[in-house]
């Protein structure tokens, strides 16, 4: 039976080695797929409006393992600041990664930083969500002195400046422009001078334009023969054949042999073959890299000359014919040059002066250079130094681009006997593009005024002037001394019945009943009007009543 038992252990003992095999290897894998934490906490949870939290992520993984963080706008409600750079620490063949982010709110409340999802490998890992506590910052009033808003305040934008300034860059440009210009025109009647010298001597100037270029020396064969050949191919060109540049040397010396049989041409045999002869050796030295000795390249130079010497000696002198018509067609062609020149300095200047445009065009906008350079009313209003004084009685202060104008109005004798004084300050006009009116009335008696009742007939009186589909809004008022009223808005129609035409306008209509008085002031622009608004807003802003309080 022992026998037995031993025989069947012998038997099973190696499937039970083999399954300890695989549960080792089961738990070591676990173990690695396992590894892998990850945490996140945060500095505060507690912070004011505005502070800094700082939120760090650790995780632990294998060197081998590919780890991505969040990234953008994933905490949201907070805001993330900056995101800082990953800090990495090894352990043996673990890695500890530390993220931090830099966090805040500018509301106060209580929220709660959502779950980062973190991706290791091809695993997805998520933090736990924090909940954070944003305070208000305390403001002690008692202790804290309040101040008045200030006044609006005149800032030299340096675009307001421009209009100014423009015209000193575009001259900059111009004399820019012409400075390059007079040197490409000078470069150019240098070519043309050279140009227009006769034949000959432009070949003999050309032979010692090569004489000084110390291209033999220079061992600079090929270009050396390329210029012999083109002054001696040139000159044949302009005197005798005209198409002696684009010619083979067999074609032109062919060229030149009927030209002597058939007596146009009065040289020597003997000069043909001299110059045949040369321009085998240039054509030898182009295209084949011949390398011909100092002394024979500076012979065939001499023949060159040579051939240009007798070449022009054998040419029959010009009738008086072919002369003026040979004056008439450099006439004709300095004429053309002339007006090339003019077009091409026009284009210049108009060149520079589009590009000076499309840059601002593009910096500012079309339309504020446009109003710049042409003018515009309302824009000019806005630039213009602007001017505060006091009008009626009482007085009301105000700012406006120009003096308003007072208008004489003769109280009837009912009116006299209620009004001690009606005054009316006026600039522009209701059909234009801008219009202010500042009224005062100042009563016999010391009786208060009902603004409720001044606001009723404002659209009569508006009706009065010519405005129609009035829309009216109102609503309590107080400037910035302390003066209380009523601020009248809304749109209106005007129409010019001279030029038939209808505008659509706003206005903005403040009343105020000071000192037993009533003051008012009327501001009605144009509602297309770009730069009305600005203007409106800043007269408005202005008002003051003095020792209001």
């Amino acid at each position: 039976m022992k026998q037995k038992f031993k025989n069947i252990v012998q038997i099973i003992s190696p499937f039970m080695k083999v399954k300890k095999v695989f549960l080792i290897s089961f738990l070591v894998v676990a173990c690695q797929q396992s590894f892998a934490q990850v945490s996140s906490s945060i500095d505060s949870t507690s912070i004011l409006i505005g502070e800094e939290i700082r939120y760090k992520m650790l995780v632990e993984a294998d060197s081998t393992e590919l780890v991505i963080f969040p990234e953008g706008q994933t905490f949201t409600p907070l805001e993330v600041i900056e995101s800082y750079k990953t800090d990495t620490t090894k352990n043996g063949n673990r890695f500890s990664l530390i993220k931090e982010y830099a966090l805040t709110q500018f509301d106060s409340g209580s929220y709660t930083i959502p779950r980062q999802k973190i991706a290791i490998g091809d695993k997805v890992f998520y933090t736990d969500s924090i909940s954070v506590e944003v305070r208000d910052v305390l403001v002690d009033t008692t202790k804290q002195k309040m101040y008045e808003i200030k006044p609006l305040v005149d800032v030299d934008a340096s675009f307001f400046n421009w209009k100014s300034n423009i015209w000193w860059i575009l001259i900059l440009l111009l004399i820019t422009g012409a400075i390059i210009f007079l040197a490409f025109r000078r470069k150019k009647r240098k070519e043309a001078k050279e140009q227009e010298l006769p034949p000959y001597e432009r070949a003999m100037l050309a032979l010692r334009q090569i004489d000084e270029s110390h291209l033999l020396e220079q061992d600079s064969h090929k270009e050396y023969y390329s210029l012999l050949s083109d002054t001696a191919r040139k000159y044949i060109d302009e005197e005798v054949y005209d198409h002696a540049m684009e010619s083979t040397t067999d074609e032109l010396i062919a060229r030149l042999d009927e030209e002597i049989k058939s007596g146009a041409l009065n040289l020597d045999k003997h000069t043909i073959e001299e110059l045949k002869s040369v321009l085998k050796t240039a054509d030898m030295a182009k295209f084949a890299k011949s390398r011909p000795d100092v002394g024979t390249a500076k012979a065939d130079r001499n023949v060159i000359e040579r051939v240009i010497n007798e070449t022009k000696e054998a040419i029959p002198e010009p009738t008086e014919e072919e002369l003026l018509a040979d004056e008439e067609y450099r006439r004709t062609i300095a004429e053309k040059k002339r007006r090339k020149k003019i077009i091409f300095g026009s284009i210049a200047g108009v060149g520079v002066v589009i590009i000076t445009l499309v840059i601002f065009i593009a910096i500012k906008g079309f339309d504020l250079v446009k109003d710049t350079l042409l003018g515009h009313p309302t824009k000019e209003l806005a630039e213009t130094e602007w001017i505060s004084s006091g009008y009626g009685s009482p007085p009301v202060t105000i700012s406006t681009p120009k003096v308003l104008i007072r208008n004489n109005f003769k109280l009837t004798e009912e009116q006299k006997q209620i009004l001690k004084g009606n005054e009316t300050f006026t600039y522009g006009s209701i059909l234009g593009n801008f219009y202010v009116v500042v009224s005062t009335m100042s009563y016999q008696q010391q009786n208060q005024v009902d603004l409720e009742k001044a606001v009723e007939g404002v659209v009569g009186y508006l009706e009065s002037n010519g405005a129609k589909n009035i829309t009216l809004k109102n609503e309590e008022y107080q400037t910035l001394g302390g003066a209380k009223g009523i601020k009248v808005f809304g749109n209106l129609d005007i129409t010019n019945q001279v030029q038939q035409k209808t505008s659509k306008n706003e206005y903005v209509m403040l009343n105020f009943a000071e000192k037993g008085g009533f003051q008012q002031i009327t501001v009605i622009y144009d509602i297309e009007d770009r730069y009305a608004k600005d203007v409106a807003q800043r007269i408005i802003n202005s008002v003051e009543l003095r020792n209001s309080k």
